[in-house]
């Protein structure tokens, strides 16, 4: 007799694969409509922040489904009867996508009581959590040989839920970049491979950085603390408690904004004396960072040669000195930089490192620019606007955010290009708000958005040679920045710093 029978064996392996897929990628939807044939209901392509009621249905159907089988396999296997290995596995994720899907609700409530400030959490859930997983696992009375263990089971259950609310609450929006960004953060927190992950890579994920690059204002500093907020969080079964607070396992460094003496102490600490000022002892960063914290490291592309000399030091031994002293002390947590800058431009020009590069770079996230997001779904204007509106009023986030998205419709340019991206568009929801109106802060942007392609007569002028070289680089830099609508892309495209690209558009501005 076999375990399962021709048709629950189908739904087994659709539902083997759906436990195990990346939920922002289109695979998701692909085993689910396996899974669910005709019945499937087609909804978005991608996750984002309106959950329809047909995907819904979907997914109260594949529990149904889910439950079924499991039972009737379960039911089986009690009786006595003994599985082939291949049937073993096939019945074991079985019941994992089971034991999630009913488990994640109150998952849920635990997450959002982290969020309110409970610590020392204790789920009421967890006694029921590890008998039913005893039931499926041990029906007979002997565990099965692919049985997991519970606590390991739970804590991977959890962090699958703190995953998906994080990537899904952070990151707004049906366009493509956004979808893409969204499957980026899954693969930074569980690789490319979930099945590896429970087996072995939960332990070894901190060692991996992961670099977050993409023009300034793009959320870069929110995709870091998905990640933070998704890392494993061992559960103490004896305990009843999970080891530590997730919310309080990030730290954000802002290494512009920081001397590079006040940088060190602020990262690695000090000791009194170390220098002036010195009056006691300090614990850094990367010491208080215990090993299911995140350091993150903003503006990463701003910092001089030294710093980025004991920063390499850290990530390829895992330890570090205190100013001032020479014992060694672990770091143990993860890092996560971001930069607006080209890092390879930053290289080529001296200024930042290739070694250190190298050893930042296996994990790149790139986040998109508002712009980018718009041009592939002008829909998510009012979807960011409501997450922003939620953010600064939420009272009364949905006629805030419909009042922004009219005065930007009526009174913005179509293809106003947002320099700032979403942290511009948060400022213009705050002046509405306020003011009624938005007033961009970067007029001399809007001045070459608004102003005629001046190519055509710029090549002829070239050709007549009546063009100074400074002259034809800022013509043509301005001309690529009216296609692109940002300093960031125009900098990347023409291989120039952006700095240099900024000022060469404003200086020429009006020489056309």
């Amino acid at each position: 007799m076999q375990l399962f029978t021709t048709k629950q064996r189908s739904q087994a392996e659709a539902i083997s694969q759906l436990a195990f897929s990346n939920p922002f990628l289109p695979e998701r939807i692909e085993h689910e409509r396996t899974l669910l044939g005709p019945a499937h209901q087609s909804g978005d392509p991608v996750w984002n922040v309106e959950y329809t009621g047909r995907e819904r249905r979907n997914v109260t159907r594949i529990t149904e489904i889910t439950r079924a089988v499991s039972e009737a396999a379960r039911a089986k296997l009690a009786a006595g009867h003994r599985p082939s290995d291949a049937d073993a596995a096939l019945y074991a994720d079985l019941v994992l996508y089971r034991l999630f899907d009913q488990t994640r609700e109150k998952l849920n409530a635990t997450i959002e009581a982290a969020h309110r400030g409970e610590k020392n959490l204790k789920p009421r859930y967890w006694p029921q959590f590890a008998e039913e997983a005893r039931r499926f696992f041990a029906p007979a009375g002997e565990p099965l040989p692919v049985a997991y263990d519970t606590a390991h089971m739970f804590a991977c259950f959890f962090q699958i839920r703190r995953a998906f609310h994080h990537v899904f609450n952070y990151v707004v929006g049906s366009s493509t970049a956004a979808a893409e960004l969204r499957a980026a953060v899954w693969r930074s927190v569980f690789s490319n491979d979930l099945r590896r992950y429970h087996r072995s890579l939960y332990l070894h994920m901190h060692d991996v950085t992961t670099l977050i690059t993409g023009p300034s204002g793009t959320g870069k500093e929110l995709v870091a603390r998905a990640i933070a907020f998704s890392r494993y969080v061992p559960f103490d079964a004896n305990a009843g408690r999970f080891e530590h607070h997730f919310p309080d396992a990030f730290q954000a460094v802002n290494l512009s904004a920081l001397s590079p003496t006040l940088l060190e102490s602020e990262l690695f600490g000090h000791c009194k004396g170390s220098f002036t000022g010195a009056v006691g002892e300090r614990v850094g960063w990367l010491e208080a960072c215990g090993p299911g914290g995140t350091v993150f490291l903003d503006e990463i592309g701003e910092t001089e040669h030294a710093v980025q000399v004991k920063l390499l030091r850290v990530l390829q031994a895992r330890t570090f000195q205190r100013l001032g002293e020479t014992a060694d002390r672990r770091f143990e947590g993860k890092i996560v930089a971001a930069t607006n800058r080209v890092l390879q431009e930053e290289i080529n020009a001296g200024r930042f490192r290739q070694d250190f590069y190298y050893r930042i770079c296996s994990d790149r996230i790139e986040t998109p620019s508002l712009r980018r997001q718009l041009d592939d779904a002008p829909e998510d204007l009012r979807r960011l606007l409501l997450f922003i509106a939620g953010r600064v009023a939420p009272e009364e986030a949905e006629p805030l955010a419909d009042e922004v998205c009219g005065w930007i419709e009526t009174n913005l340019p179509a293809e106003y290009p947002w320099p700032g991206n979403v942290r511009e568009l948060e400022q213009c929801c705050r002046s509405v708000m306020i003011h009624g109106a938005y007033c961009p802060a970067c007029p001399e942007e809007e001045t070459v958005k608004v102003s005629s392609d001046p190519w055509s007569a710029s090549a002829e002028a070239a050709r007549g040679g009546s063009l100074t070289a400074d002259q034809l680089l800022g013509r043509y830099c301005r001309h690529v920045y009216d296609q692109y609508g940002s300093y960031e892309e125009t900098a990347r495209r023409l291989g120039l710093d952006r700095r240099t690209v900024k000022r060469k558009i404003v200086e020429h501005t009006s020489d056309a």
